[in-house]
């Protein structure tokens, strides 16, 4: 880390992931589990809650809140302690929020748990990458981002199908008790893995703010929230679009659903290689790829087997996920915890925005695939905002250089 007090404790590593990686990893497959697995599930929770399945998605909306509220909030408020202690107390809350929704007597009750375990998602992420970039060369920082951020994709492959499974199996409430066990788990190999750090008294919640003062922080989250809304287009209608369109059969949508795991998992891993090799460009490389995956969905998803490859590409736009998050480093100066933590805010506010403008290309007649074109929409207007940021640094540079 950056920090100059971190403990004598050994990083081990095996396979090029230290001992500390994998906790924080694991951290993020109990979220990354604990986020999807009740889109999968929400039948049984309309049944046993005597509500509708519209109206229990309201439990989905009240995590995607608790992320974007909580985010920020903690991030300053966290901004004087131990950053080995914030992530601890994270991921207690985390597990805590979990427990409660799998506790939870009524509709009430589950959509408050749901919307208390998000608070703690984007801090936890974004104070997970400070520490793991901390502790490599700073040629190595997105690789050691995107090691930790795999725990969120190998989740969509293999955690969320697996808790789903066992939510049908044992009732619902089983998947939440299986998050929470996971996050327990966390909390353990974090404990005793993850370098202890002193606080930093000169911290304050005022420095972490001073974030939302620099231009290049705005614009940064701007190509996360817009450029990366596509994905969530798309994402957010696809078992329409397979069965209706494609003609993939509804039993293998599951199947399509681990591709696009599959794709998000290998994007990270090209684009966190990518990022440590140039970032700008890696950033620009992604959306463009982004871009291009989208047209091809809305084009060429006329077969199962193309549906697959466009599925597979869809979930390689996760390849742009690392750099953000390392660029935000870069540009937030003092403010490193609450700019980290922002960007998953704007991821979420991706998702809400991509979901809510594929659904009004749906609704209008345009046909399931069409979302391929709302997301090329949307990657183009993150190419535009990351072209501003581009050449806004040039500009910085240039006067920089005609008066030293």
């Amino acid at each position: 880390m950056s920090d100059d007090a971190l403990s004598s404790i050994p990083v081990a590593r095996w396979g090029g992931i230290s001992n500390a990686e994998l906790a924080l990893a694991v951290g993020g497959f109990g979220i990354g589990t604990g986020e999807f697995a009740i889109m999968g599930l929400l039948p049984q929770v309309a049944d046993d809650l005597s509500v509708s399945v519209p109206y229990a998605g309201h439990v989905i909306s009240a995590y995607a809140i608790g992320v974007v509220v909580g985010a920020p909030l903690i991030a300053v408020l966290a901004a004087r302690f131990s950053r080995h202690n914030v992530l601890l107390a994270l991921m207690s809350l985390f597990a805590l929020g979990n427990l409660a929704s799998a506790l939870s007597g009524s509709f009430g009750l589950l959509v408050a748990a749901r919307f208390f375990a998000g608070l703690p998602h984007g801090a936890y992420f974004g104070v997970a990458a400070l520490v793991a970039a901390g502790m490599v060369a700073p040629h190595q920082r997105a690789r050691a981002i995107g090691r930790v951020m795999m725990g969120l994709t190998v989740a969509t492959l293999v955690g969320t199908p697996l808790a789903a499974w066992f939510g049908q199996a044992l009732g619902w409430r089983a998947a939440f008790a299986i998050v929470g066990a996971i996050s327990a788990l966390s909390i353990v190999l974090t404990w005793f893995s993850v370098p202890k750090d002193r606080a930093n008294p000169a911290a304050t919640p005022l420095k972490e703010l001073g974030a939302l003062g620099k231009t290049q922080v705005w614009l940064t989250l701007g190509i996360c929230a817009i450029g990366c809304g596509g994905m969530f287009a798309v994402f957010s209608y696809i078992t329409p679009a397979l069965t209706e369109v494609a003609g993939v059969s509804l039993g293998s949508v599951p199947i399509m659903l681990s591709v696009f795991g599959a794709g998000m998992i290998l994007g990270n891993i090209v684009g966190s290689r990518l990022a440590d090799w140039s970032l700008l460009p890696a950033i620009g490389i992604a959306l463009v790829f982004n871009l291009v995956a989208y047209v091809l969905f809305y084009f060429t998803t006329t077969t199962p087997w193309m549906a697959v490859v466009n599925v597979l590409l869809i979930g390689g736009g996760f390849a742009v996920v690392p750099g953000i998050q390392t660029r935000l480093m870069d540009v937030a100066g003092e403010a490193q915890t609450l700019a980290s933590a922002l960007s998953h805010s704007a991821f979420n506010l991706a998702n809400a925005l991509g979901a809510w403008l594929g659904g009004l290309s749906i609704a209008a007649g345009y046909g399931w695939t069409s979302t391929g074109l709302v997301g090329a929409t949307m990657s183009i207007a993150g190419i535009g905002i990351f072209v501003c940021a581009v050449l806004l640094d040039r500009s910085k540079a240039t006067k920089a250089a005609a008066f030293p």
